[in-house]
Order: structure tokens, then sequence, then C-alpha cells
């Protein structure tokens, strides 16, 4: 069962670019296989400068938006003037008709001597000579006017050009650039994905990866586990992956998405095997738990305390898992088999999803 309810899903490498970083999660007290420590340039670094460098790329694609936009103003900008000095032009062509035509029809091409011989007086003669000064000095400026709108179209014409193809070439420019952060991104993602199935299937963690998490801008007590989120398996649906019914709410995000302690608590397990594949479970002062599944990655270690909002883990597909989502239960006991309905849980709380 799904939500028909989408919320948009975050840049992935904002999100994540920060947040993968040099280790993996701890083995819960008893666990076979015990703690291990990252190698110095583990895959888990690997993963971590693939992000990085996404990191990076994605504010240049954001740097890049913007410079686009800007070129798109200006290039919008120069076709008005083109417009502008098209119409000027076009009057300044239509005057210098109107003037070529009314000499024509006034005789004002007339040679001086052929219009003294036809004046009937001297003044008349030197009445005509005055106009056609004047005319000539119209039809002057008129053609002078015309050949620099002319030259002013054409360098708006070409300025014009030029911001269109360097438009086009930005516009390339981000969509490789753009491809480049979606193949690094995927890559990271599925390298940070097989170190997690490598664990569970030795049933042992690595130490915890410390996400370099912003400050929370958080108002509340309580929140969503995670955020750019789509509700996919719901709390008590049937599937043949489940022996009875589902036990949670399913939050399809990509692999790498930070999730999130709901509310204040304290780390009671960590663990890396079983059909949940790499799992946390909270205790809150309430007297609830929250279980985090499906993880590629965790952020804490067992016994340690939580605030609302804390990045505690990577959202990722391990265990019994059919793509990456964030399988999350709300329990009256720290086991499965206790389990509640987390959505009206949540919402109880003050942190509604949907």
């Amino acid at each position: 069962m799904r939500s028909p309810r989408r919320h948009p899903l975050l840049v992935p490498a904002l999100l994540c670019a920060a947040a993968v970083l040099a280790a993996w999660p701890a083995a819960a007290d008893g666990e076979p296989g015990g703690h291990d420590g990252p190698a110095p340039d583990s895959i888990s670094a690997q993963v971590a400068r693939l992000y990085e460098d996404a990191a990076e790329a994605t504010q240049r694609y954001e740097a890049g938006r913007s410079e686009a936009q800007a070129q798109w103003t200006k290039a919008q900008r120069l076709e008005q003037l083109v417009d502008s000095e098209r119409q000027e032009t076009a009057v300044l062509r239509d005057d210098l008709g109107r003037i070529a035509r009314a000499q024509y029809r006034s005789g004002g091409g007339l040679p001086a001597v052929a219009g003294l011989v036809l004046a009937r007086n001297p003044d008349e003669w030197m009445w005509g000579q005055h106009v056609l000064s004047r005319v000539s000095g119209k039809v002057d400026r008129a053609i002078a006017e015309s050949r620099r709108a002319e030259a002013r179209l054409a360098a708006a014409e070409a300025e014009a050009a030029e911001a269109w193809q360097a438009l086009e070439r930005r516009n390339a420019e981000l969509a490789g650039l753009k491809a480049g952060i979606e193949q690094k991104l995927e890559q990271a993602r599925w390298q940070l994905q097989g170190e997690a199935d490598a664990s569970v299937a030795a049933g042992s963690c690595r130490g915890a990866a410390r996400l370099d998490q912003p400050p929370p801008q958080l108002s509340q007590d309580w929140v969503p586990p995670v955020e750019g989120y789509t509700l996919s398996a719901s709390f008590g649906s049937g599937g043949a992956r489940w022996a009875n019914r589902h036990t949670g709410q399913d939050f399809a995000v990509p692999i790498g998405t930070p999730v999130r302690a709901v509310g204040a608590g304290r780390v009671v397990r960590v663990s890396c095997g079983g059909a949940f594949g790499i799992e946390i479970v909270l205790e809150h002062a309430d007297g609830y738990y929250t279980q985090y599944a499906h993880l590629a990655a965790v952020a804490v270690d067992q016994g340690e305390s939580v605030t609302p909002g804390q990045w505690i883990g990577q959202s990722g597909t391990s265990g019994n898992s059919t793509g990456p989502h964030l399988h999350f239960e709300a329990r009256v006991t720290p086991e499965m088999g206790s389990a509640v309905d987390p959505v009206p849980w949540l919402a109880a709380r003050g942190a509604s999803v949907g």
C-alpha cells in the first residue's frame, strides 16, 4: 500500500555530502564478531571522498544555474533591444521614403540652372533654393541616422546571438555536471550498501560513522525519521515478505539518506544481521521504543544518548529488503512483536507523516 501523498525529494548530494563518513555501525553487546574499527583507507573513506566531490559539484551546479538564469535574462533583454532597434530603423526608412517621394513630386531634384530658368522671378528661385537646402539637410541627417540605426541593430543582433550561444553552452555544461553528480552519488550509494551487506553477512558491525550534521532547526520534540520520503508499505499490510503482517511503516528514500532519531532517547541496540539487516533501537523517556531498520550505516554507538532530529544512521536496503527504504517501528518493548502503528503514534506526539 502506498500513500497517495508525496514529499519532494531533497537534493541527495546536499543531504548526504557532509553525511557519509569514514566508519560504520557499532556492534551490540554480545553480538558475534565484536566491534571492528575502519581501516585508514577503507571503502568507507573512499565513499566519503565521493560524497565530498559530489557536494563540490553540486555547489558548482547551483552556481551555474544562477549564472544561466542571469544569462537568460541578458539574452531576453538583448532581444528586446533588437526589436526596438528594428522598429526605429523601420521608422527611419519610412521617413526617407516620404522625403524622397516629396522631392520627386516637388521637382526638388532639378539642377540649379534649370530651376533658375523655370522660375518666374529671382525671389522665387532663391526661395526654392532655400527650401531645397533645408530638405537636403534633412535627407542627409535622416540617411546618417538610418545608417547609425542599422549599425546598432547589427551590433545588437550579434550580441543577442552570442548571449543565446553562451546560454546554450552553459546549459550543456550544467547537464554534464548534473550527470556527473548523479553518477558519483549512485556509485557512492552502492559502495555504501555493499559494505552494509558484507557486515550483515558476517554478523559483525563496524565502528559508528560520525555524521557531520548541521545544527537541527527544530521547534518540536518529535520529528519524522527521514525527510524527502514516499510512504510505501504501511503497518498491518500483508505480503509474501512477512510471516504475518507488516509491523512498521516504510519510508522509501535513496540509499544514504540521513535517518533521524524521532525523539530524545538512548541507543539500546545496534545490530547487523537477520531480516532487518543493520538496525538501531532507541528507548524513549515515555517507555516506548523505536526501531530503524534496513540501514546502510549507523552513526551512533550502543548506550549513547540522542536528541530529537539527530542523525543516527543512513538508509539502505540491507537484510530482507526489496529496495532502498527505512523500516520504522514504534514498540512497547525493544523486541519485535510489540509494535504499534507508528503513524498515529508519531501524530499523537506532533510529528505527522503522510
